[in-house]
């Protein structure tokens, strides 16, 4: 020890020794280093303190006081952040409120547009600096005294997204101020695209020398920012309907003004509802760490507008009186909006009040235009105002898209998009499913009246996705066909109970049967009634989401009792009661009455297409909607084949939950298709029509026969059908299917030019199946080659006086020895 003590000591005054000797070596060097440690201090000395309040912001600034006070200085930009609220969070939303000419692509791109959203807090930083993060609620615990509280909270580190100087206090210290100059003239996500947008909108590299702000203004529980961006243009931007190698190589600017809202979220949070599947909300989720005892659990809460009673009503709302709810749900009309359809989309956003008097409020949903002297502070991109914004667009659709509060699913405004075209598919839509029952349908320009009450029924269908709803693609499967027939039973329940349903229109209806409008139109209906009651009604006596979760699953039961409530799952790919554009309870029922309307409009299309001094396009586009309706009759008997129904139910209710279909259902479809489908459809192949229009013959009717292939030799449908099989032996088989599309296919004798084309098309699905690529283990591969093998037999034996028919036989023969053996 003393040894090391000793050669500690040595080597000490060793690297004593080397210092002098270096500094020694270096005496300019020396007084350098002594100056400028000597000028170090004597900056730090000197270093100037924070500037007063009116040093910053002078007699020069004007200011609007809100939730911040915005301060603007010639060109510069404050924002005064009171100490109240900081670490309290807003929801940051940015919309397009000009968009460039130039930039739109299919729906998207238009004035009114969302291009970014996400949740913000400020809160204070060391050395005086203001922290801006963004706030995720991916994973939560509530309990903040458990370990898995600290646990989660150590692994979501919330991101900070700038960092601010603070330029001075106000108010004693309990106010700061940031200059946001900066942040306002970039691009960020803040007050500019966000990622994911600039990809979809090809926009490139930031011009900030043609960039500006236009204004900032401050409400009680917002901030508006307003900007002029513009951004180099990427070259060969897609454009719809254009291959990408067509496209001119064009540059320039895109310049687009953005409007972004910071919105304060509630201080005092709407009590949520959890998500059930048996009613179709939107909902918002996050994986919860303290449900789960042995695990975790996502949460799912649907999305909705806060209504509440006034202080004053909630005793009378307790004991089921009607109250107007504190606060309405209100929808402005964008005064762009064409005056004469003003008052059809007024009129869809107010049907919905009876809807919501079956939870308790009257008065609780309406739209109005915008006045000036009643709403001085209304404006289109304001977050504290919903509206229906009509956009000058050929893209004939529309949509209800809402913004929520991710921490309760709270919905908190909404800008329906409004496309200006939509009424051309409306027009379409109403002509090839309502024209042989409504004869101001038997043309090509609609009256007003008629087009109103079509934007109307869409006004409310949207108006229906912002109060939270889904499409029920189940909801018309329960009506029974033949009630579609039945005006007085029409007349009372409507043709389906769900206006969120895609059953456009009554085309099963006969021009005999005489139904009027009230059974042709969708309406709001029983279960739309239902499914607002279920998500705005409040039970006041359970204070938390779990307390009244038992309450509300026995209600549903309840409920549930009545099939007209039911709702079909969105997305089940096999499920032939979930389907969009269909009604009744029987498809291919249904499809025969929507054919025979067909018939009539084909046998009147061109006389009701006719415009005088103008050629036959119009006559060859309601020929194509005519074939696409016929397409989805197709589609909807073919969903039949290999179908599982699926309802789900809570452990309380008795039955099964997936249930294949019926073999007799399944049987029945096949022979709907093997009439109307497999054997050529002669009544759509009018020559008058093709003489003057264009059209293919062989293609109209090849392009339905392969969508109808495609459906159910698909591998998704053939697997499930296989899957069934080890679970119901009574069903619908494999070994069936092939053997009933061999009967209806393959072994009619002298086929024409569509039949040759259908048996081709047939054995080339085969061969794609048992391509040697196939990933398919199961038994599907061994069968689909056994049914080759019977044709190639079948084929092989035919004689056919027909040249062309004996070189198609050999022709198949050739492709299935070649799938069979490609050595």
């Amino acid at each position: 020890m003393k040894r090391v003590k000793n050669l500690s000591a040595a080597f000490i005054l060793f690297a004593l020794m080397a210092g002098q000797y270096e500094l020694k070596g270096q005496e300019k060097d020396s007084t350098v280093v002594k100056t400028d440690t000597a000028k170090v201090k004597k900056d730090d000395k000197k270093k100037p303190s924070m500037k007063s309040y009116k040093e910053i912001i002078t007699d020069k600034a004007v200011s609007d006081q809100g939730i911040f006070t915005v301060h603007k200085i010639d060109d510069k930009y404050y924002f005064e952040i009171p100490d109240n609220i900081l670490k309290k969070e807003f929801l940051l939303v940015t919309r397009l409120t000009k968009a460039a000419a130039g930039m739109r692509y299919g729906s998207t791109g238009y004035a009114g547009d969302q291009i970014g959203q996400q949740v913000v807090a400020f809160e204070k930083g060391p050395k005086d600096k203001i922290l801006l993060r963004s706030i995720s609620f991916v994973d939560y615990a509530k309990d903040s005294t458990s370990d898995m509280y600290n646990s989660v909270t150590r692994n979501n580190v919330q991101s900070i997204i700038k960092a601010f100087d603070v330029k001075t206090y106000g108010n004693n210290k309990k106010t700061s101020v940031i200059e946001v100059t900066d942040l306002l003239n970039s691009d960020n996500e803040m007050v500019s695209f966000s990622t994911n947008y600039k990809e979809d909108f090809k926009v490139g590299a930031f011009q900030k020398d043609m960039s500006f702000v236009n204004f900032v203004k401050s409400y009680p529980n917002n901030i508006e920012i307003n900007t002029t961006k513009t951004f180099a243009r990427t070259l060969g931007r897609p454009i719809q309907g254009i291959p990408a190698a067509n496209l001119p190589k064009v540059s320039g600017n895109y310049t687009v003004e953005i409007n972004s809202s910071f919105v304060l979220l509630p201080e005092n949070k709407m009590q949520a509802r959890y998500f059930d599947p048996r009613v179709g909300y939107f909902a918002v989720g996050y994986t919860d760490f303290d449900l789960d005892p042995q695990g975790v659990k996502r949460v799912s809460l649907v999305k909705r507008w806060r209504l509440e009673p006034k202080p004053q009503d909630l005793e009378k709302y307790k004991k089921g009186e009607l109250v107007e709810p504190a606060k309405p749900i209100v929808f402005y009309i964008d005064p762009a909006t064409p005056k004469k359809w003003v008052p059809y989309l007024i009129q869809g956003v107010n049907d919905w009040q009876k809807a919501f008097e079956k939870a308790g409020f009257k008065n609780a949903i309406y739209a109005k235009v915008p006045d000036p002297k009643v709403d001085p502070e209304w404006s289109l991109e304001d977050a504290r105002f919903s509206a229906i914004v009509y956009k000058p667009s050929d893209v004939p659709n529309a949509s209800g898209p809402s913004i929520s509060d991710p921490r309760t699913g709270e919905i908190l405004e909404s800008h329906i998009n409004w496309y200006h075209n939509v009424m051309m598919l409306l027009r379409n839509w109403y002509f090839v499913q309502a024209s042989p029952n409504d004869e101001r349908a038997r043309k090509i320009e609609f009256d007003d009246k008629l087009m109103g009450e079509l934007i109307r029924f869409v006004s409310s269908h949207e108006v229906g996705h912002t109060l939270g709803l889904r499409h029920n693609f189940g909801s018309s499967s329960t009506v029974p066909v033949e009630k579609l027939r039945d005006k007085k039973w029409l007349e009372k329940n409507g043709h389906t109970p769900s206006i969120m349903d895609y059953a456009r229109f009554n085309y099963v209806a006969q021009p005999e049967d005489n139904i009027g409008e009230s059974g042709i139109m969708p309406r709001i209906g029983d279960y739309d009634n239902w499914a607002i009651e279920w998500g705005y009604r409040r039970f006041f006596q359970y204070n938390t989401p779990d307390l009244e979760k038992e309450y509300l699953n026995k209600w549903v039961i309840k409920n549930l009792k009545d099939q007209r409530l039911w709702f079909g799952t969105e997305s089940n790919p096999f499920d032939p009661r979930s389907q969009s554009e269909q009604v009744g309870d029987n498809a291919m029922i249904a499809s025969t009455y929507g054919i025979k309307n067909l018939k009539r409009i084909i046998d009147n299309l061109e006389k009701w297409t006719q415009t005088p001094n103008e050629d036959y396009n119009n006559l060859g586009m309601m020929y194509d909607q005519v074939t696409t309706q016929f397409r989805r009759y197709a589609g909807h008997v073919s969903k039949y084949i290999g179908g599982q129904m699926e309802t789900p139910k809570t452990a309380e209710q008795s039955g099964v939950v997936y249930e294949v279909v019926a073999k007799k259902d399944q049987k029945e479809a096949m022979k709907f298709l093997e009439d109307n489908i497999f054997t050529t459809p002669q009544w759509l192949l009018k020559k008058e029509i093709f003489e003057k229009t264009g059209k293919t013959p062989v293609k109209t009717v090849e392009d339905i026969q392969n969508g109808v292939l495609a459906r159910i030799l698909s591998p998704m449908v053939l697997n499930n059908m296989y899957q069934m099989e080890a679970v119901d032996q009574n069903t619908y088989t494999t070994v069936e299917l092939f053997s009933d599309l061999n009967n209806s296919i393959i072994k009619k004798d002298n086929p024409d030019v569509y039949g040759r084309n259908l048996q081709r098309n047939y054995v080339d699905n085969l061969i794609r199946l048992v391509d040697s690529k196939s990933s398919d283990r199961s038994d599907v591969s061994a069968i689909v080659r056994g049914n080759l093998v019977m044709i190639k037999k079948d084929l092989s034996g035919r004689a056919d006086s027909n040249t062309v028919n004996k070189y198609h036989y050999e022709d198949l023969v050739f492709r299935i020895e070649k799938a069979l053996d490609p050595k």
